[in-house]
């Protein structure tokens, strides 16, 4: 693929609150809790920041360009799919993963438990060995929405490789 960089970096960021009458779903895993985030879809913070890490690391837009939330299509649905179908897109401009750093904001539940499930899950989706995914979680010290356990917010930053390489 002449002209084409040999690796490309994307960041994704995304943040869903939590309510009551939801399952918490993130990483593509369901974590037992008292509540679960709202939106469209499964609402997974995490998947959908990583797709949209996918997604500009090839400069193919956000997830919202891709799967509207107000597409009936995506009513909720495994946020899996939308990480899958970033794949393909990367893969069709002559890229795969490189390696994956994400990081989950929340001050409940303890994500620490979970993270190695949702580490081997999200490698599935991206079909890459789990060493080549990274998942660290934080609290913001009871400050903001978070900290008020309102929401959980999450970033990405992907590398993508070219496929020549």
């Amino acid at each position: 693929m002449s002209g084409q960089p040999e690796y490309r970096f994307g960041i994704g960021f995304d943040v869903h609150q939590l309510v009551e009458g939801r399952p918490l779903i993130l990483g593509g895993i369901s974590i037992p809790h008292d509540r679960g985030l709202d939106g469209h879809s499964d609402a997974d913070a995490l998947l959908h920041a990583l797709t949209d890490a996918i997604l500009g690391a090839v400069a193919e837009g956000d997830i919202g360009q891709h799967f509207s939330n107000s597409d009936a299509r995506w009513k909720d649905c495994d946020s899996g799919v939308f990480v899958q179908e970033a794949i393909r897109l990367a893969a069709l401009r002559g890229y795969r993963i490189g390696n994956v750093d994400a990081i989950i904001m929340a001050e409940q539940p303890k994500m620490a438990p979970v993270i190695p499930e949702m580490r081997r899950r999200v490698a599935e989706l991206l079909q890459v060995d789990v060493s080549l995914v990274g998942i660290k979680a934080g609290t913001m010290e009871r400050m903001g929405f978070v900290g008020r356990e309102e929401g959980i917010a999450c970033q990405v930053v992907v590398g993508l490789v070219r496929n020549d390489l």
